[in-house]
């Protein structure tokens, strides 16, 4: 396992960090994790190096954190560094309690009682100034001078503008932001990425496959790419590898589902060491990302913080079919649309917009969901 160092963290971070919220279910609901495999994965990745786990409050609908609970029984919490975050959009609501509730509530899930990285979550202009309202950077440092945290820092999904002015806006120990070979220039993106090293801040990355969207379904024009290429290596090589390569990167968390991913991504981290990849790697994965650009119109990560629809429309489902009728106009996406039960189909949506307040890629949901309906069901469409 490669480690990176930085001032300000007390040890070295492993280049792998374990991100917790795509964990293998038993059956279609998140809640439903199984618990034999995923905390049989989770210590696998210790055991092999990895000491960095991040969860939050709302992954898994609030199951993950219990699930890490156990995973780092008998001796495992000492070994890693624990990322968990506050949801601003909860901390807002009456019923949650605010900021001290959410946060004991973290630590009685966790049993735990101290969280080693902690975030603000989510980081964009609304929860921003949720935070700014609720004084929630002065919480982080209050908890963080009573020990119950040791560094703090946020997870981010706004524009290049908006993280200069979080990341100016209070001494951060470290940052989270979405980086992969397509998404370059989106978000943070790479210049969100160097400004942070020019403070002398940490990031840890997420989203580094995009959902598995950069390794799945691989377009014949991008397999050309990666086959042209004189040293072969897997898409998911590739893609961690590329991330990896900066060494402004401390950490790249992968939401692992099955234990031959993490098989997979130990093999690769291993040796994945900064500014490790040639001039002509490096060209040649950036052209895979722009033709990626080039294909996919809606740039879903499968987050699923749109959800619950009000009318019950499986949104990431429904995008996820959206970008691959447009990447690949083939059968399979159109028998994907019409295994939608019809209760859960696009043409149900009314058009409220609130999965768009809570899209942390700002899609313009709404659109979509009409023009699924325009290609398959255009009798649906509502007047």
């Amino acid at each position: 396992m490669q480690y990176r160092t930085f001032p300000g963290i007390d040890k070295p971070v492993s280049i792998l960090g374990f991100g917790a919220m795509r964990m293998p279910t038993k059956s279609a609901a998140p809640s439903d994790i199984d618990e034999e495999k995923a905390i049989a994965m989770i210590r696998h990745a210790i055991d092999n190096g990895v000491n960095y786990v991040d969860t939050a409050y709302v992954y898994h609908n609030s199951c993950s954190e219990g699930l890490l609970a156990k995973a780092l029984k008998d001796g495992y919490r000492e070994k890693v560094f624990l990322a968990d975050k506050m949801p601003m959009w909860c901390a807002v609501k009456p019923e949650e309690g605010g900021l001290d509730a959410i946060f004991q509530r973290q630590l009685d899930r966790l049993e735990t009682d101290v969280i080693d990285m902690y975030l603000l979550h989510n980081m964009n202009t609304p929860y921003w100034q949720m935070a700014l309202d609720m004084n929630a950077v002065e919480w982080l440092q209050q908890k963080k001078a009573e020990g119950k945290v040791r560094y703090i820092g946020f997870s981010f999904h706004d524009t290049p503008e908006k993280f200069r002015e979080i990341l100016d806006a209070a001494p951060w120990d470290f940052c989270q932001i979405q980086l992969n070979f397509m998404d370059r220039d989106f978000q943070a993106g790479e210049e969100g990425l160097r400004y942070a090293a020019s403070k002398g801040i940490p990031v840890v990355i997420m989203e580094p496959l995009k959902g598995g969207r950069l390794v799945n379904n691989i377009p014949p024009t991008v397999q050309e790419i990666w086959d042209s290429s004189p040293v072969q290596r897997t898409a998911p090589e590739w893609g961690l590898r590329w991330v990896a390569n900066h060494p402004e990167v401390m950490c790249v968390l992968s939401g692992m589902n099955t234990i031959e991913q993490v098989e997979e991504n130990l093999r690769i981290m291993k040796d994945a060491a900064p500014n490790s990849l040639t001039a002509d790697e490096v060209a040649l994965i950036e052209k895979a990302g722009d033709e990626y650009n080039n294909k996919i119109k809606a740039s879903c990560t499968g987050c699923r913080y749109c959800l619950p629809c009000p009318m019950n429309i499986e949104i990431p489902r429904v995008i996820n079919i959206y970008n691959q009728w447009h990447v690949f106009h083939d059968a399979i996406a159109s028998k994907k649309y019409w295994e939608l039960p019809d209760d859960r189909k696009p043409f149900n949506c009314v058009g409220c917009k609130a999965c768009e307040g809570k899209c942390p890629q700002s899609l313009p949901i709404a659109s979509v969901m009409r023009e699924m309906t325009e290609i398959f069901q255009p009798e649906k469409l509502k007047k």
